[in-house]
C-alpha cells in the first residue's frame, strides 16, 4: 500500500492503514472468530475473493495489526490472531463503530416498521 509523504494529523496516517471495504471486517472476523484459518475468513466474509483477503491481509501483517502462526504438518493450517498492542488498539475502537452500527440499525428497523 502506498502512503502519503506527508500527514497533518495522525488521524490521516491511521484512516489511511485502515482504508477500503475489508479491513476492519477482516479484523472485525479474526477478533471474534477466536484465530480463524484463511478458509474460515473466507466463509465468514460474504462477497470477499480469496485475492483481495490475502492482499488485505498482508497490509494487515505489514502494520503489525494481525499476525498469524502456521502449524507444521500436512495440510499446511495458518491462523490469524489481533497483535496485542497495534491490533488490540484498533478492536477498542472497532467495538465502538459496533455498538453505533446496532444503534443505526435499531433505528431503521424502528422506521420501516
Amino acid at each position: 500500500m502506498k502512503l502519503r509523504k506527508e500527514y497533518t494529523c495522525p488521524l490521516e496516517f491511521i484512516h489511511d492503514i485502515l482504508r477500503g471495504k475489508w479491513k476492519t471486517v477482516i479484523m472485525w472476523q479474526i477478533y471474534y472468530r477466536k484465530n480463524p484459518s484463511l478458509s474460515q475468513l473466507q466463509k465468514d466474509i460474504k462477497g470477499i475473493s480469496q485475492k483481495i483477503l490475502l492482499e488485505q491481509l498482508n497490509e494487515l501483517l505489514e502494520y503489525k495489526l494481525v499476525s498469524k502462526e502456521k502449524s507444521l504438518g500436512y495440510p499446511l493450517n495458518v491462523q490469524y490472531y489481533i497483535t496485542n498492542d497495534k491490533g488490540m488498539k484498533v478492536i477498542e475502537a472497532l467495538k465502538i463503530y459496533q455498538k453505533l452500527g446496532e444503534i443505526y440499525l435499531d433505528e431503521l428497523k424502528s422506521i420501516s416498521k
